[in-house]
């Protein structure tokens, strides 16, 4: 499949090439363009990281599709810039474009940790897995300086709270020390994002995010010290990235990973637009194949919010993919047993003086 050639045009180092209207836009923008490139985006290239303070950060998970019961996100908008990124929607709550704008103006949950241990310290609370994050990255670029993963990791560590964690950034090796504690326990467990294993085509789609070879050694650190994981072969872009489903399980594997998931990717809201820009930007030649291919695992469209369908589709395509991953994983995993989070070690009062004890 042939790349575009001619780059002159395209804003390096980000997914989204411009930003689309909101829908809750009560007006619709349209701007002048130079050279084919959004001027907006030629002036303000620099990440930006607004500030908040939020009273909640514990969302319920409605969806069967997900697999938790809690999700949590320090930051909203992502600097990784994949352009799949079903999040990239939600950034229009907070008034923003889903497009460069998701990638550039980072919301900073500053009190995220003070908050979270408010609420286990609450006698009523039940504690049931938390993930991290179900939105965006809880270890894009941001948290190297910020550290509000780590302070959240510290937190579930001292009440004793189980985590999911699950990034495409190398970083999270830099909590092994934490993990490692609650690991012994059985609190902690950590899916590795994998889309693929060829670089030119993660340059692309995910222009920000780790190496794959530097996920797969960080798969290696966790295992090696005893910390449960995985990888999500996540999206799976039929015509892009799906002939490597095999070889990315069975890295993984290698590396130390023993369970796997995947998921077909979907183009909902805004996410249509951006990714169709980009497609036929970098790949020309076979965009129309890679974008009827995704139709067609989606019911003739490139959207789909039907839960038990959205995430795995349906259709010819759709079923090729999910045999290749099950002989995939059965090979590669099919002797490791699943992961099972410790609820019982919780304790709500561990927020309490040590005044306590005496």
């Amino acid at each position: 499949m042939q790349e575009n050639e001619n780059k002159d045009n395209y804003f390096k180092g980000r997914g989204a090439q411009f930003n689309p209207n909101s829908k809750f836009d009560k007006f619709k923008v349209v701007r002048e363009h130079i050279e084919g490139l959004d001027e907006e985006l030629l002036e303000q290239h620099k990440t930006e990281y607004i500030v908040t303070y939020p009273k909640t950060i514990i969302n319920k998970v409605d969806s069967p599709d997900v697999g938790a019961a809690y999700s949590m996100n320090p930051y909203q908008g992502c600097e990784h810039g994949c352009i799949y990124c079903y999040a990239r929607n939600s950034h229009e709550y907070w008034g923003y474009s889903a497009g460069i704008d998701f990638e550039q103006k980072i919301i900073v949950k500053q009190n995220i940790a003070e908050i979270l241990e408010k609420q286990l310290s609450n006698k009523n609370w039940q504690p049931l897995p938390i993930m991290l994050s179900g939105n965006t990255d809880c270890y894009q670029p941001a948290e190297r300086k910020l550290k509000l993963t780590r302070s959240i990791l510290e937190t579930c560590l001292k009440f004793k709270h189980p985590v999911g964690v699950i990034t495409k950034n190398a970083l999270v090796t830099r909590d092994i020390d934490i993990m490692q504690e609650m690991a012994k326990e059985n609190l902690i467990h950590v899916m590795v994002s994998i889309t693929g294993l060829t670089e030119e085509t993660r340059l692309m789609l995910e222009p920000r995010t780790a190496s794959y070879k530097s996920r797969l050694n960080a798969l290696k650190k966790l295992s090696d010290a005893g910390i449960p994981c995985g990888t999500m072969v996540a999206p799976i872009i039929p015509g892009l990235n799906n002939h490597e489903i095999a070889n990315v399980v069975e890295q993984a594997a290698l590396h130390g990973a023993t369970s796997a998931g995947y998921t077909i990717v979907r183009l909902n809201g805004a996410i249509g637009d951006i990714f169709k820009d980009w497609l036929f930007k970098n790949y020309p030649d076979g965009a129309n194949k890679i974008w009827n291919q995704i139709c067609d695992c989606h019911g003739g469209n490139v959207n789909d919010s039907r839960y038990g369908t959205r995430m795995r589709g349906e259709g010819k395509i759709a079923e090729s993919i999910r045999m290749l991953f099950t002989i995939a994983k059965r090979r590669h995993m099919g002797h490791c047993k699943p992961f099972v989070f410790n609820l019982d070690a919780f304790d709500y009062r561990a927020g309490e003086s040590q005044l306590r004890l005496f």
